[in-house]
């Protein structure tokens, strides 16, 4: 049996540089971070007793005899590309809600690679989850979505990633002091609007006419290495809080289903309130709203928010993990269940034939 952890990640400047038709002509970037809030995949062969082959238990239940018969999208996708050729049975856990912009989808994809990867005894680097779960959603199951999702999953952390034309994906870590970063940290605050949206569909209604937002885009990527200089330049931080709302009232100007009217509403009692800025964290139409605070005016955002759900969260550097791994138990349990099997088999042979 395998159990992976993986990250969910917050996406704070250069969404929408992410996406490779944009950026194999450009460049792109973005500077984001994981959080202390994760997606769980337990993964284990399956013992010879089940009429199914695979187990597939998410918000739903499929019992399945083949790959091709599982409706999960991801899991039949990944399951075809390992080429697994054992019946499996997969759980999925999250600590957060599919579907609310905090890169869930892609957190899965990176944690069940990780987790088929285990099962079958091999080792993966950061680089090679990040690569093959990007192949995976983007290539296999031709989803629209961006690339920075998969990337920081897979590496975890406070990164600046960069998105280069040839292709070739650079992260680095973000060189400020864990005291800084910490302080960073108390300034952020994470509501759920409780409003669910599927990314590609959000981000299919501008990412086909990249070009038309040139001047957005560029904005965008700029804003990056600002923030970056606020953060790693001992700045006051409440520049950094002006940048995510230069940026969100840029980024609204990407499509017309990346807000909403509650989701402004909303906003716009968070900044009454004392937020200085602040944007939905992932392709934008709902899920999570990212708000940056001043530590004295929380209490008044949290009231004036009152009917959302407020989430406290902390940075997390670790990336996708395998937490427990107990191959090798398995194993020698499948073993003795097949020995079990066979001389139970045996004895209803011997039986049959007594009575004969």
């Amino acid at each position: 049996m395998i159990i992976s952890r993986t990250p969910f990640r917050i996406s704070f400047l250069g969404g929408g540089t992410d996406y490779p038709t944009w950026y194999k002509g450009h460049g792109g970037a973005v500077l984001a971070t994981t959080i202390d809030k994760y997606c769980y995949l337990n993964c284990r062969y399956l013992p010879p007793f089940f009429e199914h082959q695979f187990r597939v238990v998410y918000s739903k239940i499929e019992n399945c005899q083949t790959i091709d018969d599982i409706q999960h999208p991801s899991v039949r996708a990944i399951l075809n590309y390992l080429k697994i050729d054992r019946g499996i049975e997969i759980h999925h856990d999250g600590d957060l809600p599919a579907r609310s912009g905090m890169g869930s989808s892609s957190s899965f994809t990176v944690g069940l690679l990780n987790a088929l990867y285990a099962l079958k005894g091999q080792m993966t680097s950061q680089h090679q989850l990040a690569q093959e779960s990007i192949h995976v959603e983007q290539d296999l199951l031709e989803e629209t979505v961006g690339s920075q999702d998969q990337v920081c999953a897979a590496y975890g952390g406070f990164n600046h990633i960069n998105f280069l034309p040839n292709g070739e994906i650079s992260v680095r870590p973000v060189t400020v002091s864990r005291e800084r970063l910490k302080a960073l940290n108390s300034h952020l605050m994470l509501f759920y609007t409780g409003i669910i949206r599927t990314a590609s569909d959000v981000a299919s209604s501008y990412v086909h006419n990249l070009d038309s937002k040139r001047r957005q885009l560029r904005i965008m990527k700029d804003l990056v290495d600002e923030g970056l200089d606020v953060i790693t330049g001992g700045r006051d931080f409440t520049a950094f809080g002006e940048l995510l709302h230069e940026a969100w009232q840029v980024k609204r100007g990407l499509g017309a289903k990346i807000s909403n009217s509650k989701v402004d509403e909303l906003y716009d009692l968070a900044r009454a309130a004392g937020a200085v800025g602040g944007k939905l964290t992932g392709a934008g139409g709902g899920g999570f709203l990212l708000l940056f605070v001043p530590p004295d005016r929380q209490a008044e955002v949290r009231e004036r928010l009152n009917r959302l759900i407020h989430v406290p969260f902390q940075f997390e550097f670790s990336g996708s993990q395998i937490i427990f791994y107990d191959s090798l138990q398995q194993d020698y349990r499948e073993q003795e269940a097949i020995r079990s099997s066979q001389a139970i088999d045996a004895f209803h042979e011997l039986v049959h034939q007594e009575s004969a």
